[in-house]
C-alpha cells in the first residue's frame, strides 16, 4: 500500500478544491424543496461548477457515471443517479459532490431533509453526522484508521443504528480514490495504518435505520439498503496535521460536535 503524503503546496490546493465543493452545497441548499428534481440539483451543481468556479465535475464520466453530482434518497445508501424524479415532503437526500481544482479533488457531502421529515428520519440524519465527528475527533498523528472507525461503528450502534461494510472512505489528492481505504467499522486490518502529517482522505460513514445489508441496482451505481430501511451520510476530506487534522470541506459556520 503507497499513501502519498501531501506536500504544503498540495495541501493549499486541496484546501481551495474543498472548499469549493463545499461551495456547490451551499449554493444548492435553497434548491432542495418539494417538486424539485435530482436532475434540476444536478444542472445547477454543473453550471455552477464549470462556469462560475471554473472547477471540474470529478464524477461526470467517472468509470461511466453519467452525471456532476450523486443524489441518494432515502433507502439509497450512495452513488444514486440523479433523474426526472422529483422531490417530495418527507424525503432524506444525501447530496455528494466532487470537484476538481488546479488538479486535485475536493469531496463532500451532507444530509438535506425535505420539508417536514418523520422524527425518526430526522434522528438518523443527526446520528450519521454524529457519526461522522466522532472519527474525525480521532484524527491526529499515531493514530490508526482503527480508533476512527470504532468510535464511529460505537456510536452508530449505541443508538441502534448499523454501519455499511460494503463501501468507505478513500485517500484522495491528486487522484479521486488513493491509498488507504478509511474503512466505518472496526475491522482489525486498520490497526496497521497509523496516521502520518500530510496523509489526506474522506471520512464518510454510511448509517442505516434497519441492518447493515445492501445491494446494487441493475444500473450498477445506486447502492440501497436491502431491507429498504433509510440511509444517511456525511462526508468530509481532511488532512492529518502535526497537532491533530484540518478538514478541507468545512461549511460556514460548522465547528467540531466532539
Amino acid at each position: 500500500m503507497t499513501i502519498i503524503l501531501k506536500s504544503t503546496t498540495q495541501i493549499e490546493k486541496m484546501r481551495i478544491a474543498g472548499q469549493l465543493a463545499s461551495q456547490v452545497l451551499d449554493m444548492l441548499t435553497p434548491h432542495i424543496k418539494p417538486g424539485v428534481s435530482t436532475d434540476e440539483l444536478n444542472q445547477r451543481a454543473h453550471i455552477y461548477m464549470t462556469e462560475v468556479q471554473g472547477s471540474v465535475p470529478a464524477t461526470l464520466n467517472y468509470r461511466g457515471f453519467p452525471k456532476s453530482i450523486c443524489t441518494s434518497i432515502n433507502q439509497v445508501v450512495c452513488h444514486g443517479i440523479p433523474s426526472d424524479k422529483k422531490l417530495k415532503k418527507g424525503d432524506i437526500i444525501n447530496i455528494d459532490v466532487t470537484v476538481i481544482k488546479d488538479g486535485y479533488h475536493g469531496d463532500t457531502s451532507r444530509m438535506f431533509e425535505v420539508g417536514k421529515v418523520k422524527p425518526f428520519a430526522s434522528r438518523l440524519c443527526k446520528v450519521a453526522y454524529e457519526c461522522l465527528w466522532k472519527g474525525i475527533a480521532e484524527v491526529k498523528p499515531q493514530a490508526s484508521l482503527f480508533d476512527v472507525a470504532l468510535a464511529i461503528e460505537n456510536h452508530a450502534h449505541a443508538n441502534h443504528c448499523s454501519v455499511v461494510h460494503e463501501y468507505c472512505g478513500h485517500g484522495i489528492g491528486q487522484d479521486f480514490h488513493e491509498e488507504p481505504q478509511v474503512l466505518h467499522y472496526a475491522s482489525d486490518d486498520l490497526k496497521e495504518i497509523i496516521l502520518k502529517p500530510g496523509m489526506t482522505f474522506t471520512i464518510e460513514p454510511m448509517i442505516n435505520l434497519g441492518k447493515s445489508d445492501v445491494k446494487l441496482l441493475g444500473d450498477n451505481w445506486t447502492v440501497v439498503t436491502k431491507d429498504r430501511s433509510l440511509s444517511a451520510q456525511w462526508e468530509h476530506t481532511l488532512a492529518v496535521t502535526k497537532t491533530g487534522y484540518e478538514i478541507f470541506t468545512l461549511r460556514p459556520g460548522e465547528t467540531p460536535l466532539f
